[in-house]
């Protein structure tokens, strides 16, 4: 082949429903490949932990429909990674489950089902570490202990392309992927036919969050990627949007703490010698990228632990004093807590939206509030009788903080709502780390199916 294209029709497969116009004018350009990934740990270690989706089955199953018939229509494959957001087996399975219905509801003539596990067993993974195994801690993250691991409840590993090129290899039409790296998805194929790994791996950076990499902003939208010998192309589908120097270029770096270089499974894409050209309104030409690959090849390892049941309330500030000593009356509310429940054994959380409720300690504005605040209040505890009351008092007892200079008895924190709200469980992140490996195939289980009649 002289070139390989690719659409991406939605950067987080299933988070919002893809838009159809933009995908159908995808489709019309008849590419060889359909593909997207639908997992991420931007939502949190929740989903993880629980074994959940963080969106309804509907918008999930909305996007695998759009994508299966179109690419049994045009006879290519469909790839998609990190099923159900964080690729779990329950996810995969759950995928493989949907393909099957959906290919049997509407009559699709038999084909191949691909799809692989990520998750890692914790006592096979204890064994490896009591062998000497080092599981190295990433972004601040210690090595990983047994007791970190004694307080995980379900670890994924990262794959980078390998399980993808062997299912690719074995003929699948169709592949869902446990947890992966969102760039392999795509650079996969373009590794299947022959395409050289340092354009292979940037045309799956800009594919990564499809629309993302155009501009004006606009979600969900349908992109296209091309891959040669001597480059990568990216073009927007959408008539409104367009793949420039600017926008290419500004997502080449986005979610990077370098913005040169993005990490895989055996290898790292260096990005700081690549050239962007417009070469239409709509299309950016991508030159300069190289993968360097390593001797060793490492694998991501992903986990969460639970930390409690969760409830979450709410309450609003308008009085200026009030305001300006916010710190006090979450201090006196932390108190009253404290007197019923002690120091320890629960989490207690305020977020104060008007001051720092996003940013935090980070928030550059931070000593200059807004003219009314909105504090959440989060308790977590061990029963959900013992959060439901951490969180009631911490939030309650906002509205008697005795604070100086206040004459008035009708309290200064307005409630939205009397009760507090049961939220789901409370996770953390155990595992941000990596452990190398002899075979990149190690952590991963492929598998082969028929779907359709």
């Amino acid at each position: 082949m002289d070139s390989l294209k690719i659409i991406c029709p939605n950067g987080h497969l299933g988070f919002a429903p893809l838009r159809v116009e933009s995908f159908e004018l995808g489709v019309a350009a008849r590419p060889d490949y359909i593909a997207a990934d639908s997992g991420s740990d931007d939502v949190g270690p929740v989903p993880l932990g629980s074994d959940t989706s963080t969106s309804p089955e509907s918008w999930q199953r909305h996007d695998l429909e759009h994508m299966l018939l179109a690419a049994r229509k045009l006879g290519v494959p469909m790839v998609i990674g990190s099923a159900g957001d964080t690729g779990s087996n329950s996810r995969v399975d759950r995928y493989v489950a949907i393909i099957q219905e959906l290919a049997r509801q509407h009559g699709l003539p038999r084909f191949k089902l691909g799809y692989f596990y990520s998750e890692v067993n914790p006592q096979a993974l204890r064994a490896r570490m009591a062998q000497g195994a080092v599981v190295r801690g990433l972004d601040g993250f210690a090595d990983l202990t047994p007791a970190e691991l004694d307080a995980t409840d379900r670890i994924v590993a990262m794959a980078g392309v390998h399980p993808y090129l062997r299912l690719l290899e074995q003929g699948a039409d169709v592949i869902i992927g446990g947890r992966s790296s969102d760039a392999a998805v795509f650079a996969a194929p373009a590794l299947h036919h022959g395409f050289a790994a340092d354009h292979a791996y940037y045309l799956g950076k800009v594919l990564e969050c499809a629309s993302f990499c155009a501009e004006p902003y606009g979600g969900k939208e349908t992109v296209m990627g091309e891959i040669s010998r001597q480059d990568v192309r990216a073009t927007a589908m959408h008539p409104q949007q367009r793949c420039t120097i600017a926008s290419v270029s500004g997502h080449a770096m986005y979610e990077r703490s370098n913005p040169y270089e993005e990490f895989f499974a055996g290898g790292k894409l260096d990005m700081s010698d690549c050239h962007y050209e417009q070469i239409s309104e709509r299309t950016t030409r991508i030159t300069g990228s190289r993968f360097l690959p390593d001797e060793r090849v490492r694998v991501k390892l992903e986990g969460a632990g639970k930390v409690g049941e969760r409830y979450v309330g709410l309450c609003g500030i308008r009085d200026p004093y009030t305001i300006a000593h916010v710190d006090a009356v979450i201090g006196w509310a932390r108190e009253q807590v404290k007197a019923r429940f002690g120091t320890t054994g629960y989490e207690l959380h305020y977020n104060v939206y008007g001051r720092d409720g996003v940013m935090g300690a980070l928030e550059p504005l931070r000593d200059q509030p807004g003219h009314e605040l909105c504090i959440m209040v989060q308790g977590v505890a061990p029963t959900r009788e013992m959060a439901e009351e951490v969180t009631m008092i911490g939030l309650r007892q906002m509205f008697y903080a005795r604070l100086p200079d206040v004459k008035g008895t009708a309290g200064s924190v307005a409630f939205p709502l009397d009760e507090v709200l049961h939220a789901s469980p409370a996770y953390r992140w155990t595992l941000n780390h990596t452990i190398e490996v002899d075979d990149p195939m190690a952590l991963f289980s492929t598998h082969l199916v028929e779907a359709g009649i």
